[in-house]
Parts: structure tokens; sequence; C-alpha cells
């Protein structure tokens, strides 16, 4: 048996109809993409027990996010980052500044976010070259992680990174490193620590309160801007971590019918955003008209919205955050305010 799943329409695409096996986790290649057997470090991807030089700090990280990310704390988030402050700044601009970022929650790899994008939407259009939205969902998929910069905000990594799940409701055991939810405190709350908690069964993960982090910003900074991705993309950008979901198969009972459709799409990517990642590079200049072209076809305007923190907050954040040492360091302190500027005119 198998489905038909067809979503070339959205960008006009005059290529074939792509067939899916109905296993959700069996995806059928065009032969292209081979999934390695290591990741760089040569151990096995996704293995948050192997002996590595990031396994301390992954496991540190993790400890941290399952003590702070409670569902008071996300609702202030998506409160505080769903205004987006109405500051201008292009996809492709967004992506050179991934540049500087590196994620301390990831245990397959430490290059800058940038390739990873770039790997990821590569693989992607060489099995599909028809499903042109799927290739543009690979390259923004992770743009939120521009919230780790002092010029978005500055946030810590277990704000940004790492796996997402609900909060508001029980925290499923197939969660990686859940034994640091024991010192959440939605952890005893009786509201919280029930199967559907504050939800109801088939409610749909739309109504869902997620973990904050990159996923969910991104997905309100596209939803803001009007985006033309179709509903797949929408549902790869918010959930594209929730592994929980689909890998370990938890959470379902909150799923809705359209939510199971999406759920298809999204297994199909992530083959790809977890084992594309290497060493190999990307030579960002012979792809980037490409995937330009692309940014505008699914683009209202040229540019997009997102929360940028006034001046006077970045320093004030920089501050608590325990970088009191600036005011005494001039190169570093220009050194954030040269981040902040240029952008503040161009934007």
């Amino acid at each position: 048996m198998t489905i038909l799943i067809d979503q070339h329409d959205y960008f006009g695409s005059d290529g074939e109809d792509k067939t899916v096996a109905a296993n959700e986790r069996e995806l059928m290649l065009d032969g292209g993409f081979v999934m390695p057997q290591a990741n760089s470090f040569g151990h096995t991807f996704r293995n948050y027990d192997a002996e590595s030089e990031r396994q301390e700090g992954v496991e540190n990280f993790y400890r941290k996010n399952h003590i702070y990310q409670s569902f008071d704390f996300v609702k202030k988030m998506r409160e505080e980052y769903g205004k987006l402050n109405r500051v201008e700044m292009s996809i492709w601009e967004c992506c050179e500044l991934l540049n500087e970022v590196v994620d301390e929650s990831d245990p397959d790899l430490d290059e800058p976010q940038i390739e990873h994008l770039l790997q990821t939407a590569e693989a992607i259009r060489k099995d599909y070259p028809n499903e042109d939205w799927l290739h543009l969902t690979g390259l923004i998929h992770d743009l939120g992680k521009v919230l780790l910069l002092p010029s978005f905000g500055g946030l810590p990594q277990w704000a940004v990174v790492g796996d997402t799940y609900p909060v508001g409701c029980r925290f499923d055991e197939s969660i990686v490193h859940h034994k640091y939810f024991k010192e959440n405190p939605d952890y005893n709350n009786s509201a919280y620590n029930t199967r559907c908690g504050i939800y109801s069964e088939k409610c749909g993960l739309n109504n869902v309160m997620m973990s904050w982090g990159h996923d969910d910003y991104m997905y309100l900074v596209a939803k803001e801007n009007k985006t033309t991705l179709p509903s797949a993309a929408m549902f790869i950008i918010r959930y594209h971590s929730f592994y929980a979901l689909h890998r370990e198969g938890a959470y379902k009972h909150l799923m809705n019918d359209e939510d199971v459709e999406n759920l298809k799409w999204l297994h199909i990517f992530n083959k790809y955003d977890l084992y594309s990642k290497s060493k190999v590079r990307i030579d960002v200049e012979k792809v980037k008209p490409y995937y330009i072209s692309l940014i505008e076809k699914v683009s209202t305007s040229r540019n997009i919205l997102f929360h940028f923190l006034p001046i006077e907050k970045v320093i004030k954040r920089m501050f608590f955050n325990g970088l009191k040492f600036c005011t005494n360091n001039a190169s570093f302190f220009f050194f954030f305010l040269l981040q902040y500027f240029p952008a503040k005119l161009k934007w």
C-alpha cells in the first residue's frame, strides 16, 4: 500500500507526484542521499551516552533546559518574542548570521549552523528535486537560532536549541535526559502532570504549548510575515525538534487529522536534518542564487520581520548575564555595539 502526497503545486512545479511508503518511517529515496552510520565524532547519531568531547556539555545543557522550561516561562517568552518589534531583515542575511552560532545541544556536529542548513537543504534537493518548498524548508528550519546572538536578545542555549516537548502536561519519559525534569516547577503540579494536562485528546498540536526555542520562534516569524509555505512546511519548522513525537511516538493522543498528515512529511524531513550533518562543506556562493529564488517565491516582501531588542535592552541583558566587565573592556563592548548598529541602520 502506498500513499500519494502531492505538494508541488505550491510553487507551480511541473514535476511528477512523489510516492511515499505508507509506513511513515520508511522513505523511498531517489538514490542520491546515503545515510552515514556514524556522526562526525565517530559515534552513532543522537547518542547522548557516548563518551565524547561534547557529551558532558550536552548533558549539562539538558539539565538546565529541563529545569527552567516551565509553562509560565514558555508563555512569557511567546508573549515577548511574538511581538517581532517590526524590524526587517532578509532571509539570506539571517542565514549568514548563523555563521556565528554553534548548537551546544547537538552531539553530532560542532560546525556553524549555516553549514547544517545548507547540508540539509542540498541533501533534500538531491532526492526530491521537484519539491522546492521542501528545499527552502530545509534552509530556513533553524533560522530561529539567531536568538542566541546578542542583538536578538542573547538568550541562553537552553532557551533556544535542543529537543522540544509540550509543557502543560506530563513530561514523557522518552524525552532525552528525562531525569532532570524532577527539578522543573511543573513536575509536581497536579494541573500539568497528567497524560493530557490542560489539553484534551486530539485537540491538535497547534493548541499545545511547546517548550520555547528556535522552532516556535521561526514558526511565529513565518506566520507573522504571511509566508505562502504549505502547512507541511510550517509543521516541520515548528516540530522538527519534537523527537519525542516523530522518533518515539509519544504525544500522538494530542494530534488531530491534519497533524497526522503533516507528520508524514516531518518523518521524511528528519532523515535529512539528522543524517546530513558532516564536516563536508557546501559551496555557499554556488547554491546561493537558487535559494534566493525560492525565498522570493514564498515571501510577500523582500525582507521579513524579526524580534529585535533596543540597544538599551541588549546592554541590560548582557549586564544581568554576568557580562559586567564589558564596561571595563572597551574592545569587547564595542564588538557588541558594532554588531547592533549596522543592523539597526540597515534595517
